[in-house]
C-alpha cells in the first residue's frame, strides 16, 4: 500500500495549530507586558515582555519552517537564537539605564502582570510539550516558553521583595539575571542548530 502522506500532513497541521495559538497568546502578552513594564518602571516586566516577543518570533519562524528542509529548519533555529541573544543584550542595557535613572518599580504591578503571564505561559508550555525532543526549530519554541515560565516566577518574587523592601534593587537584579539567562539559552539553541545543520537532521 502506498503511503499517502496523510499522517505527516495531519502532524504538520497539528503543529501549525499549536504554534498559531502560542503566537497569538504571546503577542498579546508582549503588548500587555511591555506597557505595564513602562508604567510600573519595572525592568523585570520589560525583560519578561521582550522574552514574550522573542517567543512570538520563534513561533512565527517555526510556522514557516514546518514543511521546509532540514537545512532551513536549522537556519530558522539559528535565527531564533540570534533574536533571543539580541533581546537579552537589550535587557542588560535597560537595567543599566534604570540603575542610572534610579527607577522606582511598582511591586504590585509586577506581581499582577506576572501572574497573568505565568498562567498563559504554563498553558503554552503544556501545548508545546510534544516539541520538547523535536527538531531544533520546534525545540527552540519549547525552550523559549520554558524560559518565560522561569522568568514569570522570578519577576513575581522580585515584585514581592520590591514591596517588602521598598527598593528597586530586586527588580534590577532579576532584570540582569533574566537578561543573562536569555543569552545563555540563545547560545544553547545556536549550538543545537549548528549540530543539526552538520548532521542534516
Amino acid at each position: 500500500m502506498v503511503d499517502c502522506g496523510c499522517h505527516v500532513e495531519a502532524s504538520n497541521e497539528a503543529q501549525r495549530r499549536i504554534l498559531r495559538i502560542a503566537l497569538a497568546l504571546n503577542a498579546t502578552m508582549f503588548v500587555v507586558g511591555i506597557t505595564a513594564g513602562f508604567i510600573a518602571q519595572s525592568m523585570g516586566l520589560v525583560a519578561d515582555a521582550l522574552d514574550m516577543l522573542a517567543d512570538a518570533s520563534a513561533y512565527a519562524i517555526g510556522l514557516i519552517a514546518i514543511t521546509r528542509s532540514a537545512h532551513f529548519k536549522a537556519s530558522a533555529g539559528r535565527l531564533s537564537a540570534v533574536i533571543l541573544f539580541l533581546l537579552g543584550s537589550g535587557v542588560l542595557a535597560g537595567v543599566l539605564w534604570r540603575a542610572v535613572t534610579r527607577s522606582e518599580p511598582d511591586g504590585s504591578w509586577m506581581i499582577g502582570i506576572s501572574l497573568v503571564s505565568l498562567t498563559i505561559n504554563t498553558i503554552v508550555l503544556h501545548l508545546l510539550g510534544r516539541f520538547r525532543d523535536g527538531e531544533v526549530h520546534l525545540r527552540a519554541t519549547w525552550l523559549f516558553t520554558r524560559v518565560d515560565v522561569i522568568a514569570n516566577v522570578a519577576v513575581i518574587l522580585s515584585g514581592v521583595l520590591v514591596l517588602v523592601l521598598n527598593n528597586a534593587i530586586p527588580d534590577l537584579i532579576i532584570g540582569t539575571a533574566l537578561g543573562l539567562y536569555v543569552m545563555k539559552e540563545a547560545l544553547g539553541i545556536l549550538r543545537e542548530a549548528r549540530e543539526a545543520k552538520k548532521n542534516g537532521k
